[in-house]
């Protein structure tokens, strides 16, 4: 296994279309939803627009598209000739529901494509498909178009299926998003991936990264909590989020002023407000975070209790390490973990500077 090393040393490799990690980490620029290997001679993005992978499968769950110049995908298929011919298959009909009996069709025995692919991006050739597929279909609901046009877009034949791949993925189903609900929810795009967002016209619910897996759990508990669930829209407190957030990730600003609305018992938000007030650019244990609430002895309910955050960056969950300082469990992923903490550490110290 190769471990992947920082984003400045990423970014560095990328400039300098560095060979040796060719095939071995990518970047997705979120300026444009692509992934690129990091040899691609197309023109570099800017380093806040960076995301590192260590597969190209991973690029494709975070929602990125191959790029057409360097052919991530491609490339990471090796010298086997049974993925890239469903590679190219899927290029020519990206829109069609692939199933086993198909990829029999193509003279390719099923289980051995199945083996090829989880070995060479950590997915099903099936579950590719279906990524790609669901990506058009949750673009279409966000320009609030219909149900049945998202299903279209998504290349699902069947209104079931379509709709149980959506809750799988978001927790609920794309019927149940409401026109006249209270909630409202949308996409907020950061150089660390696609970010729910959840909103009352008062108060923010809920902001999590797109490919988080409690993601679903955690819509779906919400809808069960407001009798009005959840529908789709951009409240005025989304856009506030959405400002603040470009303005963090871009240097300028760690200062969240989006009110935002605590669901959990009153020891999680209690919890929760004690890593607000942990200053941007600096850490803590969670043995240190319990002493800071009065609490010795309840780390590991102040780690639950960190845990049970749904309202990433804002409440800054990331800021918490382990007793030795390494970095522990994110529900964003560790790497992303990493990045936020780089991202606080270079903002103090370019306002130690100025």
């Amino acid at each position: 296994m190769f471990d992947l090393p920082d984003s400045p040393t990423l970014y560095k490799a990328l400039l300098a279309r560095d060979a040796a990690y060719d095939g071995r980490a990518y970047v997705g620029v979120t300026s444009t939803g692509i992934f690129c290997r990091l040899t691609c001679p197309a023109r570099k993005p800017k380093y806040e627009n960076c995301q590192f992978f260590p597969t190209s499968g991973a690029c494709i769950e975070a929602g990125f598209r191959a790029c057409k110049r360097c052919h991530p995908v491609n490339a990471a298929a090796g010298n086997d000739p049974v993925v890239r011919d469903l590679l190219a298959a899927l290029e020519r009909r990206p829109a069609h529901r692939w199933t086993e009996a198909d990829v029999a069709a193509t003279g390719a025995d099923p289980s051995t494509v199945r083996r090829a692919f989880k070995r060479q991006f950590g997915m099903t050739f099936l579950e590719m498909a279906r990524q790609r597929r669901l990506r058009e279909g949750f673009t279409t609901l966000s320009a609030g178009e219909s149900v049945i046009a998202a299903q279209i877009d998504a290349g699902f034949e069947s209104a079931s299926a379509f709709r149980t791949a959506f809750a799988r993925l978001v927790g609920v189903s794309p019927g149940l998003f409401r026109k006249d609900a209270q909630l409202l929810a949308d996409w907020i795009e950061t150089p660390l991936g696609a970010m729910v967002a959840v909103a009352c016209q008062h108060q923010l619910h809920l902001l999590e990264f797109a490919d988080r897996k409690a993601l679903p759990r955690e819509v779906a508990k919400l809808q069960k909590r407001q009798p009005g669930g959840i529908g789709f829209g951009r409240p005025t407190v989304t856009d506030q989020a959405a400002e603040e957030l470009s303005r963090y990730f871009s240097g300028e600003s760690a200062e969240f002023n989006t009110p935002l609305a605590y669901h959990g018992t009153a020891f999680e938000a209690e919890v929760w407000r004690a890593l607000r007030d942990i200053p941007p650019g600096e850490t803590r244990s969670y043995g240190k975070l319990a002493q800071a609430l009065g609490r010795p002895g309840s780390s590991r309910a102040v780690a639950r209790a960190n845990g049970a955050n749904q309202i990433a960056v804002m409440i800054p969950c990331h800021r918490v390490l382990g007793a030795d300082g390494a970095l522990t469990g994110y529900g964003g992923g560790l790497w992303r973990k990493q990045r936020l903490i780089e991202i606080e550490r270079s903002f103090v110290r370019s306002v130690q500077s100025a």
